[in-house]
């Protein structure tokens, strides 16, 4: 099976994908295109898995990722990392050709961005804890310092956890109806007293269009119902596996 990436017409020319699990080498747990340098998956396959990625879209360029810590941080990149010194940080952005950034992905939400127009892309990994203290923000703020304008970012959200998939509990609601109370409409009833069901895709996408951003696209992608496509962390742990993979989304610059 070949790694087969998502891609969005309004990203078209800009080398880009929302991967998932298909493609890859790991097995068991992992079986897929595991890229998750923090899984205890085989390292041999985690590197071959994170070669075929590049290699499925854009052949040549440098893979550049983080130690995602569920940070509201975003650096700037001009050039790939050692594995073991990889920022601690959520987002990254660059104007560099030849780069290719990339994110790590388990129900949390991806989002690329780009202003094809400035040449800067962007990427960022909004778990809860990131999307509410403004990982995409701090996203935007360090695309602008690039020369990027958010009217003309276009932000694509990738494959997440949905609404039907994702259920908290009522101190969980509190802290974004503290946040902002309009908040409550991301939340729905849940099928248990005292839980609600959160869409976080939504909010993701909420907090783009409040920022300003030109064109904000979510593919309605549910990570934890689509076992075959994608990896899930919520799903593993409720399956009581041991460990989990990480699918990855990425975008440069040609």
């Amino acid at each position: 099976m070949n790694v087969r990436p998502i891609r969005i017409a309004a990203l078209d020319g800009l080398p880009h994908g929302f991967l998932g699990r298909e493609g890859g080498v790991s097995e068991g747990i992992h079986a897929g295109l595991n890229v998750g340098l923090g899984s205890d998956d085989d390292r041999d396959a985690i590197r071959e898995n994170r070669r075929r990625a590049v290699a499925a879209v854009a052949p040549g360029h440098k893979l550049v990722t983080l130690h995602q810590v569920h940070s509201s941080d975003a650096v700037a990149v001009t050039a790939p990392y050692p594995d073991d010194a990889r920022p601690h940080a959520d987002a990254l952005v660059t104007d560099r050709p030849g780069l290719l950034l990339g994110i790590l992905t388990a129900d949390c939400v991806p989002v690329l961005f780009a202003d094809a127009a400035a040449g800067v892309v962007g990427a960022a990994h909004a778990g809860w804890k990131g999307a509410i203290t403004g990982v995409t923000d701090a996203t935007l703020a360090e695309m602008e310092k690039l020369g990027a304008d958010r009217a003309r970012i276009v932000a694509a959200i990738g494959p997440c956890i949905a609404r039907a998939s994702y259920e908290v509990d009522e101190g969980f609601v509190r802290r974004f109806e503290a946040d902002d109370p309009a908040n409550e409409r991301f939340f729905a009833d849940g099928r248990r007293p005292g839980h609600a069901q959160f869409d976080i895709e939504a909010y993701v996408a909420h907090r783009l269009g409040a920022a300003g951003v030109g064109r904000v696209i979510a593919l309605g992608e549910d990570t934890y119902a689509q076992p075959e496509r994608f990896f899930s962390f919520r799903r593993a742990t409720h399956r009581g596996e041991t460990g989990y993979g990480r699918q990855i989304s990425l975008i440069g610059l040609p």
